[in-house]
C-alpha cells in the first residue's frame, strides 16, 4: 500500500526501518546489508531524507550515523502508515 504513494522501492524500505523503529540508528552499509538494496542508491535517498529532516545525521569519526529525527511534524502519522501497509500486506484469506 505504501508503494502508492512513494514510488521508490530503496526509499520505502528506508521509511519502514525508521518510522517502525525510531531509536534506530546505522550507517549506510549496515542499512545496506539489513535491507538488501546498493549502498549507493541508500546514501542518496538518506541524504534526501536528512536534507528534508526525517533524519539526523552525526559523524562518529569519517563514519555518518542515521537516525530518526523524532521531532520530526508528521512522524507519528508516517508511522501510523507504515504499520497500516504492512498489516494490508498480508495475503487475504479467500473465500470458496
Amino acid at each position: 500500500m505504501l508503494d502508492i504513494f512513494v514510488t521508490s522501492r530503496v526509499r520505502r524500505k528506508i521509511i519502514v526501518v525508521f518510522a517502525k523503529y525510531p531509536d534506530f540508528k546505522t550507517h549506510v552499509r549496515g542499512l545496506a546489508k539489513l535491507i538488501k538494496e546498493d549502498p549507493g542508491n541508500i546514501q542518496r535517498e538518506l541524504n534526501r531524507m536528512a536534507e528534508g529532516k526525517f533524519l539526523i545525521v552525526t559523524k562518529k569519526g569519517k563514519t555518518k550515523i542515521y537516525q530518526t529525527n523524532k521531532q520530526f511534524p508528521i512522524l507519528k502519522e508516517l508511522q501510523s502508515i507504515v504499520i497500516k501497509s504492512q498489516k494490508g500486506s498480508k495475503p487475504s484469506k479467500t473465500i470458496g
